[in-house]
């Protein structure tokens, strides 16, 4: 697959399924192949033990951006940009808000009260305070963490889907244009071009719509 998406996708997602099933060595293999690489394995954990683990996933090859949970706390998420704040070339700490496939009934049910825009932008201006490089949200909460947030806050949209395509298990997702023009930094797009009958083909329609949004703006 990451043969395949050469010269049309930049930087390639390893998340907890491929790092579980094969370890670090999936991130040098795709490092290796000239991809940056977006870890995502959302890490959640006492500060000691997440401090830990994100130095040690800054020294892998090509690391561009990880994950961590900004639910962790502000103590765990200070703790993480400590651990790399001496690195000339480092990864950016990305911190996770609310996982697009949970809906207000979904939060409510963990014992989380307001809407997830709500605990979107709260989290978002956790991570801020704690020296984060930017967050993981729904495109739903760009709008809404740009204004408390600003311009030079990363916002990475996950839950991207196609028009055309089935939301699958995600519960607030949004087209690649409605990301972009909300103000997403990056997108995180999965299995509309994993299983599509030509992910090629797919990645490159995605680029396409992303390409005629930012001509517009």
């Amino acid at each position: 697959m990451a043969r395949r998406l050469q010269g049309v996708a930049g930087v390639l997602k390893v998340g907890s399924q491929l790092f579980t099933s094969e370890g670090p060595q999936a991130v040098k293999r795709l490092a290796g192949l000239g991809f940056d690489i977006f870890l995502d394995l959302k890490f959640h954990d006492i500060p000691n033990t997440v401090a830990g683990a994100v130095a040690a996933a800054a020294r892998l090859p090509r690391v561009r951006m990880m994950t961590l949970h900004a639910s962790g706390g502000l103590a765990m998420l200070k703790a993480a940009r400590k651990a790399i704040s001496h690195g000339k070339s480092r990864p950016a700490l990305l911190g996770v808000t609310i996982l697009t496939s949970m809906d207000a009934g979904a939060l409510r049910r963990v014992g989380i009260s307001g809407s997830p825009a709500t605990r979107a932008v709260s989290l978002a201006r956790l991570a801020k305070q704690a020296g984060l490089d930017g967050v993981v949200a729904s495109a739903h909460e760009v709008r809404a963490i740009r204004r408390a947030c600003g311009q030079e806050f990363l916002i990475v949209v996950p839950g991207v889907r196609p028009a055309t395509s089935a939301p699958g298990d995600q519960a607030r997702v949004g087209t690649p244009a409605a990301a972009i023009r909300a103000g997403a930094d990056y997108l995180v797009v999965g299995r509309p071009i994993t299983k599509a009958h030509d992910p090629r083909e797919a990645a490159f329609a995605i680029a396409h719509e992303i390409a005629s949004v930012t001509r517009a703006r």
